[in-house]
């Protein structure tokens, strides 16, 4: 099976963004060679650009904190597992206080390293980080990974609480839905929607041997779905097939 992610709204869009950049930061810092640290770079430099456009650390902890209302009362509810609530509960808690803790801008002390944004400002130029173009940057390249993944870290530490807190919102985000079974007959499907929640994610799911892939577009009237033929990596047209798919509405 194969799953697609639909985000309905900028915020969500903004925080699944940040969600793969992380996942690539944490991947490539953990290698040896030097190029997967170089690419570990450009995810970070790709990170402060993301958090920029948005105030996500007061969004996350207005997020957080409504999260916490909500989660608080279903300690009295007898059908909930109490000792998963609480893990959840004081792990909302201990990413509250360290949002909080930190201050100023996400990726502030990235943006005060000079050396590091004269590497940023070389990226944005195809093949600008040639050893002729940052000597200093091809030295630090050739140092032991040991040393390369030290200063990784040092560089990641900082946005371990903005990266917790985004998991904690999508993790909730993405168990919040009910699966539905559906049929696309010759590859296209409308739902008019009559729910008065609008909902902030789709998750779509369908076997792995359809040789197609979704196109999404929803508002809070309709969603409407088609599905595009692939063959290789090229793009074809719609699929002039049925398929069956399993479809979930998630929202806070």
């Amino acid at each position: 099976m194969i799953r697609y992610e639909h985000p309905l709204n900028e915020r969500v869009r903004t925080l699944m963004r940040l969600e793969d950049l992380f996942t690539r930061v944490a991947h490539f810092a953990a290698q040896d060679v030097a190029l997967d640290h170089h690419a570990a770079l450009l995810a970070l430099f790709e990170i402060t650009d993301v958090a920029a456009r948005a105030d996500l650390k007061a969004d996350l902890l207005q997020e957080l904190e409504r999260q916490r209302q909500v989660l608080g009362p279903l300690r009295q509810n007898p059908q909930i597992d109490q000792r998963t609530l609480e893990e959840l509960l004081d792990h909302i808690d201990a990413v509250n206080a360290q949002l909080l803790a930190q201050t100023g801008k996400v990726g502030t002390h990235l943006r005060d390293n000079e050396w590091l944004m004269a590497i940023k400002q070389r990226t944005a130029i195809p093949g600008g980080v040639c050893e002729f173009d940052l000597p200093a940057y091809h030295w630090w390249l050739h140092q032991d990974a040991a040393v390369r993944r030290h200063d990784l870290k040092g560089w990641i530490e900082p946005f371990a609480a903005i990266r917790a807190g985004i998991a904690i919102v999508l993790r909730l985000l993405r168990d919040n839905g009910r699966a539905s079974r559906h049929v696309a007959h010759r590859g296209a499907f409308q739902l008019m929607l009559t729910t008065t929640k609008v909902a902030q994610l789709l998750r779509l799911t369908l076997a792995r041997d359809h040789a197609c892939v979704p196109e999404i577009s929803a508002n809070k009237y309709a969603l409407n779905i088609r599905f595009i033929g692939v063959s290789g990596m090229d793009r074809g047209t719609v699929y002039d097939r049925d398929v069956e798919f399993e479809l979930v509405f998630c929202n806070l």
